[in-house]
C-alpha cells in the first residue's frame, strides 16, 4: 500500500500533533507544578511593581500618531539619501538631478506638514483638522 499522498498525510499529522502536544504538555505542567493562587492581591493590576495611578486606557490625540508617521516617513526617506551621499563625487548629472528631485519632494512634504499645523505643538488642537488637500 504505497499511496502517493501518504507522506503528505503524515506531514499534516505531525504538523497538528506537535503544537497540540505542546499545549497539552503546558496544561499538564500548569496543573501539577504551578497551582493557581487566587486572592485579592493576585488579581490586582501590576505594572513594574508600582500601583497604577490612572485609568488603564488613556486617550491620545490623533496628532501624536500623525507626528509619529511623519517621523517614520522622513526617517526612512533620509536613509535613502545615504547612497547618494556616499557616491556623491562619482554621480552622473542624471543621478544628481534625481537626488535633488528627491530632496525637493522631502522639502515639499515638510512644508505641507508645517502648513497643516502638524508640527506646531503649542497651539491647541483644532476640531476637524482636515489633512487632505
Amino acid at each position: 500500500m504505497n499511496h502517493p499522498y501518504l507522506p503528505i498525510l503524515a506531514f499534516f499529522g505531525v504538523a497538528l500533533a506537535v503544537p497540540i502536544g505542546a499545549l497539552v504538555l503546558a496544561r499538564v505542567w500548569m496543573n501539577f507544578f504551578t497551582p493557581i493562587k487566587r486572592g485579592a492581591e493576585k488579581n490586582e493590576l501590576y505594572e513594574c511593581g508600582v500601583k497604577p495611578l490612572a485609568e488603564p486606557q488613556t486617550r491620545f490625540h490623533s496628532k501624536y500618531y500623525l507626528f509619529g508617521l511623519l517621523f517614520l516617513l522622513f526617517d526612512v526617506e533620509t536613509i535613502f539619501l545615504l547612497p547618494f551621499a556616499v557616491a556623491f563625487l562619482d554621480l552622473s548629472v542624471g543621478a544628481f538631478l534625481t537626488a535633488m528631485l528627491f530632496l525637493l519632494l522631502l522639502a515639499e512634504g515638510l512644508l505641507w506638514a508645517w502648513s497643516k499645523g502638524l508640527l506646531d505643538w503649542r497651539a491647541t488642537p483644532q476640531r476637524g483638522l482636515n489633512i487632505l488637500p
